[in-house]
């Protein structure tokens, strides 16, 4: 499976974020209950015009909820929402024609095939002419005449991110976007949402995938109990953890008791794949590891954005 490569949207334009045709969005004290349940508890942020933003939280952190009233599927019980100065919740036309949504569960009309569902949703909005790129670009050209009920839930998937592409939206918003794909689908449809973002529209998504969020979002927001729980760049937020560094070596380079007489070793586990150092000055131990010439199956690991996920969280994150 390969996506279709052709850069096919508009060219980049200038901004802090190297763009700039997409859509600024700022939310400011946002409340949902359901029942005695908090689901989303004071949330505010601004995404900026052009930027990549992702919500990352475990399950039940409120994310969804938190983008459903950034969409206007949902009025905010307290606190407000604006999206290039409209209130979504209002279903302002203009607003709407530059929205494009991928929700988590999708519906299709029934018994129409991939081509027909793309050409329904293109006339609801009056383009045409998208449908074989938008196919290309998610990988679905070979299934253009299949029935959406007859495709696969990743099938189905990539089907709902072309259907919220059909009208060229200048602010996307995908929920979970790659849930159901498989690592190389994965991987293709990060080049697609990234040409999306580079030609200048506003992304917000939710994700699971740390290493997803890493590789596309300008800023996070790490959320938990309907709160936030820290936002900023993905660098910083790995920088800020200050975290120790995790150095490897194949077994048999090193013994373990040369490796714990090394200076500014916090820590040595010597496993059958591997013996790993962890410090807080891997420039010192990489040094002595050299001068000893034991660098066999050398691998140096920092902190990524799951640790950080995890510390905050203090749990594992479920898909």
């Amino acid at each position: 499976l390969a996506f279709g490569s052709a850069n096919t949207f508009l060219p980049s334009r200038h901004g802090r974020y190297g763009r700039g045709m997409g859509v600024e969005i700022r939310a400011d004290g946002l409340v949902m209950t359901y029942g005695e349940t908090r689901a989303v508890d004071g949330v505010s942020f601004t995404v900026e015009s052009g930027e990549f933003f992702g919500l990352l939280g475990p399950n039940g952190a409120g994310k969804t909820t938190t983008l459903e009233m950034i969409e206007g599927l949902r009025k905010p019980q307290a606190g407000s929402v604006t999206v290039d100065g409209f209130e979504p919740w209002k279903r302002e036309p203009e607003l709407q024609r530059r929205m494009g949504v991928q929700l988590q569960s999708s519906s299709f009309f029934e018994r129409l095939t991939a081509r027909e569902q793309l050409d329904t949703f293109g006339a609801l909005y009056g383009v045409s002419g998208r449908t074989d790129m938008l196919l290309e670009q998610v990988g679905l050209e070979s299934k253009d005449k299949t029935r959406t009920e007859d495709l696969s839930g990743g099938q189905k998937q990539r089907l709902s991110i072309a259907c919220a592409l059909v009208h060229e939206p200048d602010v996307v918003f995908l929920d979970e976007p790659t849930a159901s794909l498989d690592p190389q689908a994965r991987r293709n449809l990060w080049d697609v949402l990234r040409r999306l973002n580079d030609s200048g529209r506003t992304v917000v998504l939710t994700t699971h995938h740390m290493d997803e969020a890493e590789a596309l979002c300008d800023r996070v927001a790490i959320m938990d109990s309907g709160k936030i729980l820290e936002l900023d760049t993905p660098a910083a937020l790995v920088r800020n953890l200050d975290a120790p560094v995790r150095i490897s070596v194949a077994p048999g380079t090193l013994s373990s008791d040369d490796a714990r007489a090394l200076s500014g070793n916090d820590d040595v586990r010597d496993g059958e794949s591997e013996l790993t150092i962890t410090t807080r000055e891997p420039a010192r131990i990489l040094s002595e590891l050299a001068s000893r010439n034991a660098l066999d199956g050398l691998s140096v690991k920092g902190a990524s954005l799951e640790d950080v996920f995890l510390h905050l969280t203090g749990r594992e994150y479920r898909a």
